[in-house]
């Protein structure tokens, strides 16, 4: 399940041309699941639990944990989980966070 902000859903296709537009996506599965069923390229994993911490890090702390430049609240992120129910949780946790 993918959501983006304003839309309730993408395809995975959609997600490919998303990302040519260098869209950062977080993947908010657990690290079993990454582990079990495969990580999407050039995505991160953030499992759920960990997010709200994650996007209050400083950036130097962010790209250590997760070799990755921190998004910026104006950057373009998608996230992504199994069936869309943690992604939509993911998605209001950012947005109350601030990110647009």
């Amino acid at each position: 399940g993918l959501c983006a902000g304003g839309a309730p859903g993408l395809s995975y296709p959609e997600l490919k041309d998303l990302k040519k537009a260098n869209v950062l996506h977080i993947d908010v599965r657990e690290r079993w699941e990454i582990d079990r069923f495969g990580k999407i390229p050039a995505s991160i994993n953030i499992p759920l639990g960990e997010l709200v911490e994650a996007l209050q890090m400083d950036p130097a702390e962010f790209k250590e944990q997760y070799n990755q430049n921190m998004p910026a609240k104006s950057d373009p992120v998608v996230f992504s989980c199994l069936a869309g129910t943690r992604s939509k949780q993911a998605l209001n946790f950012a947005m109350s966070l601030g990110f647009s």
